[in-house]
């Protein structure tokens, strides 16, 4: 999931640290995320994530088969 998360910073040119501000989360959330120590994010930190990107759901996973 990180890969599609960070392509969509670089998109928005959005750093990690102004990600996590929008997310409501720290800055470890975020590390955690693309160190793949969160694996499967809950569905509560993927809307967050989402919302944060202005992208939905499926946009979001449309990477994942």
């Amino acid at each position: 999931m990180w890969n599609k998360i960070d392509k969509l910073l670089k998109q928005k040119n959005m750093t990690q640290y102004e990600l996590s501000k929008r997310m409501n989360v720290t800055s470890g959330t975020i590390s955690d995320l693309k160190l793949g120590r969160i694996k499967k994010p809950s569905f509560q930190l993927a809307c967050k994530i989402a919302d944060a990107l202005e992208v939905s759901l499926d946009e979001l996973r449309g990477e994942q088969k």
